[in-house]
């Protein structure tokens, strides 16, 4: 609302009242329209200016126009209306977005991808993070907290946060470092970045190990894909822990099932007894209607099914995420709690990376309609 297009959209969608003023209104809509234009044409050149980052100068390549079957119909409609009316065809303006290099409004980084059929992506720099997964069909499946700050001042809540090298309380700060350091942007296209961690100053003070992570997103026409590479850069062995702290989106925690091979597992519950407990689930599908923290150890393919979207969303792990972790602060209005679910691709055990080795976490989000 308010940017040219709109502008535009709403002078083409206007009624003319009476024939005798034809003339009259047609000549003034064609002045509305000529300056809507000038402003798109100037709020797109921006598209093709390099960014700096970090020091180093980031070529953002030129906007790409999609034709998404949705943008072809408001632009078939657009020239239908104008020749209708004798106007020039002009008026059908293409509706793009961009992708590349971005800075927010509170000036953090991100990377915005954005794939030939519509969909979308967009990956924060600071902790890696993916803030964003929209499909084809315009439906947003990772989620954000109300309450995050967008500035670098804390790690973001919400995305899919990286967790490394350490998952929750430990010897160095809850979940790890990874989450609110800066990624290096290492390689990007339209649907494709990839980003790397290496140690610093400040991360050597609480973990010196010579280590490197990276981290890979491709969007693709019906799914987003992602992959954590840890790589031992040294000659002696490390113990890490590691977790994607996934958000994802629910249109209330009343329609929404949990799915996956649950019934059975042991899984730790944090919420019980003094430090946890073990329990035993005898559910086959998850639904929340109190405060969550659990660790499923041994289950790791997730479902989510919600009703009021009438969407399935699987979390394919398909290699390294063997353990699955629910979170939701079930009751906290100021967290949105009612809109969100974490549903955590995680590897909960210390695992051992010997010098020269690597590990890999793959992870996917496919969604369906719901059966």
């Amino acid at each position: 609302i308010g940017g040219p297009d709109s502008q535009i959209h709403s002078m083409v969608d206007a009624p003319i009242l009476r024939s005798g003023t034809f003339a009259q209104t047609n000549s003034a809509i064609k002045m509305k329209l000529s300056c809507g234009l000038i402003l798109l044409s100037a709020a797109s050149c921006s598209a093709f200016s390099p960014t700096v980052l970090k020091g180093r100068s980031v070529s953002v390549s030129s906007a790409t126009a999609l034709s998404a079957s949705r943008n072809r119909d408001k632009i078939a409609s657009r020239s239908k209306w104008a020749e209708a009316r004798g106007m020039s065809d002009d008026v059908a303006v293409a509706e793009k977005v961009e992708a590349g290099l971005k800075t927010n409004s509170d000036g953090l980084e991100y990377v915005k991808l954005v794939h030939e059929n519509g969909s979308s992506s967009e990956i924060y720099l600071f902790g890696g993070d993916v803030t964003s997964y929209i499909d084809a069909e315009g439906i947003e499946y990772i989620a954000v907290r109300p309450d995050a700050k967008m500035d670098g001042s804390k790690p973001i809540s919400g995305g899919l946060s990286h967790c490394f090298p350490q998952f929750g309380p430990g010897e160095i700060q809850q979940h790890g470092f990874a989450r609110n350091v800066d990624w290096a942007v290492k390689s990007m296209d339209d649907t494709s970045v990839v980003l790397e961690l290496a140690p610093s100053d400040y991360t050597k003070e609480m973990w010196d190990k010579e280590f490197l992570c990276t981290f890979t997103v491709s969007l693709e026409a019906d799914q987003l894909k992602t992959s954590l590479v840890v790589d031992n850069k040294g000659e002696e062995a490390f113990d890490f822990q590691a977790a994607l702290h996934s958000y994802f989106t629910v249109s209330a925690l009343e329609n929404l099932e949990i799915s996956g091979s649950f019934e059975g597992k042991e899984f730790l519950n944090k919420m019980a007894g003094d430090g946890g407990e073990m329990q035993t689930e005898d559910r086959s599908a998850i639904t929340i209607g109190e405060e969550y923290d659990r660790v499923y150890t041994g289950v790791n393919d997730p479902v989510l099914n919600d009703k009021g979207t009438g969407k399935s969303l699987a979390v394919l792990n398909t290699a390294g995420w063997e353990d699955t972790v629910l979170w939701n602060p079930y009751g906290d209005e100021g967290m949105g709690y009612n809109n969100f679910v974490c549903v955590e691709s995680v590897k909960f055990d210390p695992f051992t990376l010997e010098g020269g080795a690597s590990w890999t976490g793959d992870m996917a989000l496919k969604a369906s309609p719901l059966e």
